[in-house]
């Protein structure tokens, strides 16, 4: 099926669904915290979710290290079905990967991914015999991860820390929408200063992606974002990994149809293994900004091969402490889950997510 008759199915379903679903879901929205609109998915098989939960995993905000890496243990060892974190690790990688940590490092060490979990990820990885030389971490800007205090920890384990809009462009891999979204390119985007027709149309994935791993852990925080929704596994992955975002980064509904089918390359959503959320903490506003007052601590890791089922479930809880804290619930953003459910990239129906919870 084309991209093009693929979208049109997925307007159909959305057209039906608003037609008989509108109303009940309009007084749902208001009564039940956390309920968000679904497509049907009973052809799919269920997503599993691992969290594990330690109400001592921080203090003050602060991770406490010693917390985080018995969860990530149990959390791997839970979701594999492994005796051993070493042997969890081992089934999902081998030690001839090249293995990118993707983290979302640009709101800082407080409401973005915490190095202490990817720390404790990184501990595991090399506890599993996996070369130091063969983990990166990895966001989109250099200035953020040191900020974020990710130099720092590569120089502590021996690992890379790298950016992605450093390592160039591959120019035979790009995303490439059928009806062009054009925007204003900007120093570093690939094209930026050619001349010619046609340019501007494209989003190049980066070489660190496209020829640097062979494998992604994709680990993001419990943070709501105004035009995703959430700065979850998707959004996450896929405006760190290419240039020539500005052009549908500002409009939701352009985001909503980018970031599925920017995940959905071989490149990128064919390479993630793991995708681990940081909820530690929910932050349910101020997206790039810290705002402890807007934040509830969880204590929390969640674990999931499956992305989108781990994103809508942040959606969920995003909302949920929004009611609790009784302010507008302003990011309710399914259209780019239900998208992304359609693509087959994951499961956003919550009835069909399978929750394991383990202390």
């Amino acid at each position: 099926m084309s991209r093009n008759a693929q979208l049109y199915v997925i307007l159909l379903h959305h057209i039906c669904w608003l037609c008989g679903l509108f109303f009940p879901f309009h007084t749902m929205a208001q009564s039940q915290a956390g309920r968000l609109p679904v497509l049907p998915e009973i052809d799919k098989p269920p997503a599993r979710v691992v969290i594990v939960h330690d109400p001592e995993a921080t203090e003050a905000f602060q991770p406490r290290t010693e917390k985080i890496l018995a969860m990530i243990n149990l959390g791997l060892t839970t979701l594999t079905g492994k005796l051993n974190p070493s042997d969890a690790w081992r089934s999902l990688l081998s030690t001839q990967d090249l293995i990118g940590i993707k983290v979302y490092s640009s709101p800082g060490p407080d409401s973005g991914t915490r190095p202490a979990v990817v720390a404790g990820v990184v501990e595991g990885l090399l506890k599993a015999k996996i070369p130091p030389r063969n983990i990166i971490v990895w966001d989109k800007q250099l200035e953020d991860l040191r900020r974020s205090g990710f130099l720092e920890l590569g120089a502590q384990y021996a690992v890379r820390v790298e950016a992605s809009s450093v390592s160039g462009y591959d120019e035979n891999t790009f995303y490439s929408p059928d009806e062009p979204i054009l925007g204003r390119l900007v120093w570093g985007d690939l094209e930026f200063g050619r001349k010619g027709e046609g340019l501007g149309r494209k989003s190049f994935v980066s070489k660190l992606v496209s020829k640097g791993m062979t494998k992604i852990i994709n680990i993001t925080p419990l943070l709501n974002h105004y035009r995703a929704g959430v700065s979850g596994n998707l959004y996450s992955l896929t405006t760190g990994s290419v240039d020539n975002t500005l052009r549908f980064e500002t409009d939701p509904e352009r985001l909503a149809k980018a970031v599925p089918e920017i995940y959905a390359l071989p490149a990128l959503g064919d390479r993630v293994i793991l995708n681990i959320v940081d909820a530690l903490t929910c932050q349910y506003e101020g997206e790039h900004s810290i705002r402890l007052h807007a934040s509830a601590t969880l204590n929390e890791l969640r674990f999931s091969a499956d992305p989108v089922a781990l994103d809508v479930l942040s959606l969920q809880e995003l909302n949920r402490q929004r009611q609790l804290a009784r302010v507008p619930a302003t990011t309710n953003r399914f259209e780019l889950f239900s998208i992304a459910s359609e693509l087959e990239l994951g499961v956003s129906d919550p009835s069909r997510i399978r929750v394991e919870r383990v202390n």
